[in-house]
């Protein structure tokens, strides 16, 4: 037999499929899952369900219904001060990994060079690779994820036809300054580079800090395309429901990959997220003020256990020190190990990492129940005194 593209033949399964399998087995309580564990607003999940009975359900608009491309125009305005046309600047897509996969197989042609930040989501290195790119790799390393000015220029090439940039940062929870993405935004200007913007935790962000859109630095406006999440802001993230927002160009060009792909997203599921991102301030408020909870309860637990707790600006997601337990293994061996012997599950942060990093940090979801977090806490906890390594 002919071999299969070996791309993606020879992806090993993913440490994120692993070790929900080594949770399931184990009876485990599962941090690894970067998702919440309870479903969004019922109001929202409420007009999607009136709208699959109202109907029609046959295709929309390949680009999207024009009331959700209106309603994402709108919260640029809102949110970010910006003006987009939605008949032109906005496409809707089935996710934010589909809008990925239509950017960069719209952007990146055969040998052209592709920034990417590591630590960086699973999918970025095997979509480059699937159209042609080669990847130039830039290293963050915790607990401060600074970007190094140097690594990042030495990265940039006449060859580089992109850089994609995860803001906030998953999963580093790094939160990019204003003086960073400006830094970005001069090397893709420098290089004739577009920025492909995953900005899904947009709405994430914690201790009154400000999120900047790439969409919104001086000379980005028509070389970076801005993905947002509505399975992120509105914690349904099985709807996969993804919008791109770009210049008409690079929406033009972009929606000829989304046709082919997976051509429309389901109409109520539109209609429902076009009547979310109306909610009034105090649902996005609140998101990021039980999020900002969640996270500070989590990493004093983690912090009394005596892990080392890296700075957390935005996500879900919160990274832990294991060293100070002086326990042997990388962060994968202790991840299974803590899944095993612990009973809670992580995610060992070297995954998202293409080349090996030998290091014990863990990444932890906190974007579960109150309840879920105490018991994974009291669990760690457990664990470390069987182990005689508590800090106490």
């Amino acid at each position: 037999m002919k071999p299969t593209n070996d791309v993606y033949t020879g992806l090993p399964t993913t440490i994120f499929e692993e070790m929900s399998r080594l949770a399931t087995a184990h009876g485990a309580i599962n941090l690894g899952q970067g998702f919440p564990d309870v479903d969004g607003p019922e109001d929202v999940r409420r007009r999607a369900a009136e709208a699959l009975m109202e109907g029609p359900n046959q295709y929309p608009p390949m680009l999207g219904l024009p009331e959700l491309r209106q309603a994402v125009a709108e919260s640029w305005r809102r949110f970010r001060g910006l003006t987009v046309d939605p008949a032109s600047e906005v496409l809707i897509t089935s996710g934010a990994t589909e809008a990925l996969s239509d950017c960069i197989n719209a952007i990146v042609r055969p040998s052209d060079e592709v920034v990417l930040l590591e630590p960086l989501y699973d999918c970025y290195l095997p979509l480059v690779k699937r159209a042609g790119g080669v990847p130039r790799l830039v290293r963050l390393t915790p607990p401060g994820w600074a970007l190094d000015e140097a690594a990042l220029a030495g990265a940039f090439s006449p060859r580089t036809k992109a850089i994609i940039l995860n803001n906030p940062m998953n999963p580093a929870a790094k939160l990019f300054s204003f003086n960073e993405l400006q830094l970005i935004a001069r090397l893709a200007i420098e290089h004739d580079s577009y920025v492909i913007a995953d900005e899904v935790y947009e709405h994430i962000v914690f201790d009154g800090a400000r999120f900047t859109s790439m969409l919104a630095v001086p000379g980005m406006r028509q070389r970076t395309a801005a993905i947002g999440s509505a399975g992120k802001t509105f914690s349904l993230t099985g709807w996969k429901v993804g919008y791109v927002t770009a210049a008409p160009a690079l929406v033009d060009a972009i929606a000829k990959a989304h046709q082919f792909t997976t051509f429309t997203t389901p109409p109520n599921l539109q209609k429902a997220v076009a009547y979310g991102l109306a909610r009034d301030d105090a649902y996005y408020a609140g998101l990021a003020g039980e999020l900002q909870a969640k996270r500070d309860r989590l990493a004093a637990a983690c912090a009394a256990i005596g892990l080392g707790v890296v700075p957390c600006a935005a996500t879900y997601f919160l990274t832990v020190d294991m060293r100070p337990l002086s326990l042997a293994g990388d962060d994968r061996e202790l991840a299974r190990r803590m899944t095993v012997e612990a009973g809670v599950t992580s995610v060992p942060v070297s995954a998202f990492y293409a080349s090996p990093v030998a290091d014990q940090y863990l990444r932890l979801c906190f974007s579960k129940r109150d309840a879920v977090l105490d018991a994974a806490a009291e669990r760690i906890a457990a664990w470390a005194r069987r182990a005689g390594r508590t800090a106490a």
